[in-house]
């Protein structure tokens, strides 16, 4: 198991009307405390037609701009960070500013540079400048304490947000955290078909989740995401951590968040494997999970 080599011994806590289960790292009240129970606000489903903010756009200097939604509240705010290509109108992200309203909390989603409604070339854009957009949101936007919701490269991102910006990222959930994941992808190619990549300054990822079939994935992405690696050490980051993640995932493997666990220095992790669900977990239940994770989280910060 990922967390053997943790001070705190791993409890595997079954929920069989779920089909989830949650792996505690660590002496805390996470949400093994929470699955025995139904949260009395978490609404049983979220309508995401209802959404009325509208686009603003973020004017950084010598950057472009971001789009972004921003829902006013109370503190802790929710940043919902998407996966690579993803914008800020997918099922999760809409779902998520949709219970926060019903909270009464803050709420702010937005597309990266060069996707979606924001500014910039997806060709010339990085890992390390996606980041960039991420701490320009947490620092020109946020307002008091964040709880980061980062999807798939998001959860990556949310990671390196954690870590230049402890004083406000006061808690984590990663669904299907895709830390270090398109290095980690790349390097399991054969030799020729990485060689070939590297003469034509493209690779042809596969994906069932584009129309084409395949996402176009800069070389120089790739290499440039080397820099940003995070499971080769321990990883600093020290505020609550919830980390969600689809068995039948074919992208990044759940594996993956069981590394993140174990790497994270925190002591307050917990892994919540679903076993039916794939990369994208954005069916009822999936949703579900994530908005009483928010909740619990909610919850932990505000007492």
């Amino acid at each position: 198991m990922a967390g053997a080599g943790l001070a705190a011994v791993a409890v595997w806590v079954p929920c069989r009307s779920w089909g989830w289960a949650a792996v505690s790292f660590g002496p805390h009240r996470g949400l093994s405390a929470l699955l025995p129970r139904k949260p009395q606000r978490a609404p049983r489903w979220l309508p995401v037609c209802r959404q009325k903010t509208s686009v603003s756009f973020l004017n950084r200097p010598d950057l472009p701009k971001l789009a972004y939604k921003r829902l006013k509240g109370k503190n802790p705010g929710v940043i919902f960070i998407p996966g690579y290509l993803s914008n800020m109108n997918g099922t999760k992200a809409l779902a998520i500013e949709e219970f926060c309203k019903s909270l009464g909390h803050a709420c702010i989603r937005f597309d990266y540079s060069g996707v979606g409604e924001s500014d910039g070339k997806l060709e010339e854009c990085t890992v390390g400048k996606w980041r960039k957009d991420v701490l320009s949101i947490i620092d020109e936007l946020a307002e008091g304490p964040q709880i980061l919701v980062g999807s798939s490269l998001g959860g990556w991102l949310m990671l390196h947000a954690a870590i230049a910006r402890p004083d406000k990222v006061m808690a984590l959930i990663g669904v299907a955290t895709a830390a270090d994941g398109l290095v980690t992808q790349f390097n399991q190619l054969p030799v020729e078909v990485k060689k070939e990549v590297e003469i034509k300054g493209v690779w042809s990822m596969p994906s069932k989740y584009h129309e084409d079939g395949f996402y176009h994935v800069q070389y120089s992405l790739i290499k440039e995401a080397e820099h940003h690696c995070l499971l080769h050490s321990p990883i600093p980051v020290t505020c609550p951590i919830r980390l969600l993640h689809g068995m039948k995932d074919e992208i990044v493997p759940w594996h993956t968040s069981m590394q993140v666990a174990d790497r994270v220095v925190s002591k307050d992790v917990d892994v919540i494997l679903r076993k039916h669900s794939d990369h994208r977990m954005r069916e009822k239940a999936d949703i579900q999970l994530i908005v009483y994770t928010i909740d619990d989280l909610i919850d932990k910060l505000s007492t």
